[in-house]
């Protein structure tokens, strides 16, 4: 019905000339006094055609409108499916189309192509800036002092702030990072565990988990990537108590901690780009890229 009103005002003018020249021959027919019955005639033979040729033109345009709302949802294929031009004005309509299109495509290519350099001068960096942080660990791993491990937890947040750059780039890249395959999801948890048990250590924090045999078809560097960030939120607002790690029978991963929680009009924001809450403003230890990178990975 909503179409059939589109096509109803497109052609409004033409129907409101087409009752104004009738309204022209009536008058005309009734000034030579013509019979009634051949002027009825006229106008039954002329709203006949008028109908005949209204269905026709509503018809093609109902195929036409679907044609264009197909387009919509395929701009790939814009130039290769446009309709041909009617008339001079829709020659000229299609040649913008047509050059914007082009225009969209090559500005497409040179975003693509900046972004991949980007994330390989960004993937060499990340390797590069790695070997003088792992020197500094074995530095500091030769004297066993309270100032030497609390560096050591400043120069392992550093590696984990390094390695969300390149999550970042290759994140809002393509999906061809991305390998599914079956995975036990206890190797994956236990991996993560393994990299913050310094930070477990020296913040004197108990764990609580007991594994699990789950297994899913997925990422496992990525699943990696989710659990340890939130793992890092756990340890890093948690001053004492323990982290638990729970697989329910639903098949759900759950980490919770005894820390000091989120506030209740910050949960709605907390996968934001950027957005920090109250506890990240209060401690400044937040970036607001973590959750909203897992939240991005967990998309994908």
């Amino acid at each position: 019905m909503k179409l059939f009103l589109k096509f109803i005002r497109q052609y409004s003018g033409t129907a409101l000339l087409f009752a104004v020249f009738a309204g022209i021959f009536a008058f005309v027919f009734s000034l030579y006094a013509l019979e009634v019955e051949a002027v009825v005639y006229a106008a039954l033979l002329c709203a006949f055609v008028a109908v005949t040729v209204t269905v026709i033109r509503y018809i093609r345009f109902r195929m036409e409108y679907q044609k264009r709302e197909e387009l919509l949802r395929h701009t790939e294929l814009l130039n290769e499916h446009l309709p041909e031009a009617q008339t001079p004005e829709q020659e000229q309509w299609l040649a913008i189309i047509s050059e914007l299109n082009e225009q969209c495509r090559q500005a497409d290519m040179k975003l693509r192509s900046e972004k991949t350099d980007m994330l390989d001068y960004f993937t060499v960096w990340v390797h590069q800036i790695k070997i003088p942080i792992s020197v500094m660990h074995m530095q500091l791993d030769d004297a066993d002092t309270p100032e030497n491990r609390a560096i050591s937890d400043e120069l392992f947040r550093i590696e984990q702030y390094v390695e969300m750059v390149l999550c970042y780039f290759r994140l809002d890249g393509n999906a061809s990072d991305l390998v599914s395959e079956k995975i036990q999801i206890d190797a994956v948890i236990r991996a993560g565990l393994r990299k913050y048990a310094p930070i477990f250590i020296h913040k004197k924090l108990r764990l609580d988990y007991e594994g699990t045999e789950l297994t899913a078809v997925t990422d496992s560097k990525w699943l990696g990537f989710i659990i340890e960030q939130i793992l890092s939120n756990a340890v890093k607002y948690t001053n004492g108590g323990k982290v638990t790690i729970r697989v329910s029978d639903d098949r759900t991963v759950m980490i919770s901690d005894t820390g000091i929680g989120i506030a209740a009009e910050d949960i709605p924001r907390i996968f934001e780009r950027g957005y920090t809450g109250c506890n990240g403003r209060t401690q400044h230890k937040s970036t607001g890229l973590g959750l909203y990178l897992v939240k991005k990975a967990c998309d994908r």
